[in-house]
C-alpha cells in the first residue's frame, strides 16, 4: 500500500503541489495568535483583494486564506513578500508592538558600530521600515562582495569617491552624486580611493537576515 505522504493532495486544491516556503499546516488550537489577523487587516489596508495580493507573493488565494485563518503558518519568505506587498515590516505583520521613538537623533547619541570592516552611524530611529545610516567604507573593504537582497537603497555621497556596480554597469559617484535602486539587482560598494568614502544611507531591508544574503566574492573583474 502506498505511504500516506504519496497518497496526500496538494493542500491548496490548485493541483500545483505545496506553495515554495509554504509553512506547517496547524489546527485551531496550534495557530499563531496574532498573524492571521494582522495579515488580514494590513491587506485590507492595502486595498488589496485576496486574489491580487495572493498573485504579487506568488501564492494562490486559498493557500493566502488559509494564512489569513490561521490554519496555516507563514514562513519567513512569506511574511518578507507579504510585507514589501503590503508597505510595512515584518515586526508589524507579526503585531510586534513598538515602543515610541523620538523623530530626532541628535550626533552626541550616534554611536559608531563596526562591522566587516565598515563604520556605520544609526541616523534613524530603529525598528522602522526604512533605516538611515551614515557610513564610512575604507578602501578595500568588502568590495568584492556581490549582495542581493529584498528591499530598496539610497545613498548619498558625502566625502570621497565611491564605486557602485548595479548588474552588470559600474558607476563612479563622487561628493554630492547619489543613487537609488532595487536591492534585488546584484550590487557592490567600494571606496575608489585610499582615503574611503563616507555615505549618508537609506535602505528598506526589512529588519530580515535575508537582508545579509549576498552572492560571496567574485573573481576576474576589472574594477
Amino acid at each position: 500500500m502506498s505511504s500516506p505522504e504519496i497518497e496526500r493532495r496538494p493542500e491548496d486544491g490548485t493541483g500545483r503541489g505545496p506553495e515554495p516556503g509554504a509553512g506547517s499546516t496547524t489546527g485551531p488550537d496550534e495557530a499563531l495568535p496574532v498573524v492571521a489577523p494582522q495579515l488580514r487587516a494590513l491587506r485590507r489596508r492595502a486595498s488589496l483583494t485576496l486574489e491580487a495580493a495572493a498573485r504579487a507573493a506568488g501564492l494562490s488565494p486559498a493557500h493566502l486564506s488559509r494564512l489569513e485563518t490561521g490554519q496555516r503558518q507563514p514562513s519567513l519568505p512569506m511574511l518578507l513578500a507579504l510585507a514589501r506587498i503590503y508597505g510595512t515590516t515584518v515586526s508589524e505583520l507579526l503585531g510586534e508592538t513598538v515602543t515610541d521613538r523620538d523623530a530626532v537623533v541628535h550626533a552626541v547619541d550616534m554611536e559608531p558600530t563596526a562591522a566587516g570592516g565598515w563604520t556605520y552611524w544609526q541616523a534613524g530611529a530603529p525598528g522602522r521600515g526604512m533605516q538611515a545610516l551614515r557610513v564610512h567604507v575604507p578602501y578595500g573593504a568588502q568590495g568584492d562582495i556581490v549582495r542581493v537582497h529584498p528591499g530598496e537603497e539610497w545613498l548619498y555621497v558625502l566625502k570621497g569617491r565611491l564605486r557602485l556596480r548595479l548588474g552588470d554597469t559600474t558607476h563612479r559617484l563622487a561628493p554630492g552624486d547619489s543613487a537609488h535602486f532595487d536591492s534585488l539587482t546584484p550590487h557592490r560598494i567600494a571606496a575608489q580611493d585610499p582615503g574611503g568614502v563616507e555615505l549618508l544611507f537609506v535602505h528598506t531591508l526589512l529588519q530580515s537576515p535575508t537582508a545579509t544574503l549576498c552572492l560571496g566574492p567574485t573573481h576576474g573583474e576589472t574594477p
